[in-house]
Order: structure tokens, then sequence, then C-alpha cells
């Protein structure tokens, strides 16, 4: 079932779940959903009651999950209209030709297509290419740190993913949004190293923060780019 409080301005749904426990648990899950679970005789006052005291608690882990939600507005691929690559902006420019590319010709990243409509497919395949060449080159020395900690992913898998920059499966496997070569190397870099953390403490815990913050001591300013960046 789903509920509802107030906290100042902001309005915190979560979901609740009854279950044989003897503790009330809360969690926030990086799609920022809150999900609650209680002991099956807990009234819905003692909930939301819990709710209201872990409020700033909820916000502050909504707020971290927050920049790993892509935020870049449609695009209409046509002339003259920007688009990001590894932090700088390039103006695109299509061309109608024969044999159709796409390359990077100073600010410019110029497009030649048979048809204008095929302009998106092709830039989505150029970013694609060089997310899975970037993101390899970028993560090689940082899985090499984390080597100490006799920890290294299984794979790195480039995947679409709506509602988050990376994530990291049970068995190792780092998953990359390839939406994310359109950011600076810093972010990409954090994204990486977030998902590196991740192989030896798989919850948000300070042990989790301390040992980002002694792998990258400036995470802070590049998770903030990336909420900016892309938004």
């Amino acid at each position: 079932m789903t509920e509802a409080i107030q906290f100042g301005s902001r309005t915190i749904e979560f979901r609740l779940e009854y279950s044989d426990r003897k503790s009330l648990g809360i969690t926030v899950t990086p799609e920022m959903e809150v999900l609650v679970k209680a002991p099956t005789d807990t009234t819905i006052e003692k909930v939301k009651e819990k709710i209201r005291r872990k409020a700033p608690w909820i916000i502050k882990q909504q707020s971290f999950f927050l920049s790993f939600h892509p935020k870049t507005p449609q695009r209409k691929y046509i002339s003259g209209e920007t688009h990001l690559y590894l932090g700088r902006q390039y103006r695109l420019n299509i061309q109608i030709g024969k044999e159709e590319s796409v390359k990077l010709k100073g600010k410019f990243i110029e497009v030649i297509t048979m048809e204008k409509s095929r302009a998106k497919n092709l830039l989505k395949e150029w970013y694609l290419e060089h997310a899975r060449t970037n993101f390899h080159l970028i993560a090689a020395p940082l899985i090499d740190k984390f080597k100490k900690y006799k920890v290294e992913p299984s794979s790195i898998v480039l995947r679409d993913m709506p509602t988050r920059w990376g994530s990291c499966t049970p068995k190792g496997k780092i998953l990359l949004n390839p939406e994310l070569i359109k950011a600076p190397i810093g972010c990409i870099e954090y994204v990486i190293v977030h998902e590196l953390c991740h192989l030896i403490h798989h919850d948000h815990t300070q042990r989790f923060i301390d040992l980002q913050t002694k792998e990258m001591k400036d995470w802070e300013k590049w998770k903030m780019k990336l909420e900016r960046f892309l938004a």
C-alpha cells in the first residue's frame, strides 16, 4: 500500500509492507522510492511518525541518488542544435551524402546521411561506439587501483538505464549508461569509482562514503557537476 506524509514543503510518498518481523525498516532505492517494512501489528500512525523522524535522512538519500538520474532534454536532431560530448558542447551539422558518417570537426559534430531522418540513429551509434572505447580506457587505471582491495569487476557493460548512470550487480558486473559519454571525464570517473566501491561495500554506509573519499577525494565536486551538467 502507498501512503504519504508532509514534511515542510515536501511530500514524502512511501510504500508500506507488513511482514513477520520485529522492527520497522526504511529503505530508499536508487529510483528514490521509499520502502517501509513494518511488523504486522504496527499502526499507520506509528509508521508515519517514524517517517517524519527519518525525513531529513530520506531527503538526503534521495538527493544522493539524484546524481544518477539522467536529465538530458529531448533533442530534435537538426542542424545548429547543441549536443554534448565529454563535457563540451558541439553544434550539430547535418549534411546529405551517399557515404554516411559522424565526425568531430572543430566545434561541430558533422553527420553525413542519406536521409535527415537517420541523423538520430547515426549519432546514437557514434555515441555508443565512443562510450565503449572511452569508458574502458577511463576505467582501466581505476580498476588497477582497486586491486589492492582484492576486488575487480567481472566486466563493464553498457546498458540504457532511464533512471541510473551506473549500477553494480551482485556478481560484480559494472553497468554504465552510455549517455554518460556526454559528461566530463571527472564525472565518468566518479560514477566508475562509486560502482567499484560497491564491490566492497554493497550499501551506502559511512564505510562506503569513507572508501569513496579515500579513492576520489573530490568526488562531491564531480557529483555536483554531473547533477548540473546534464540537467
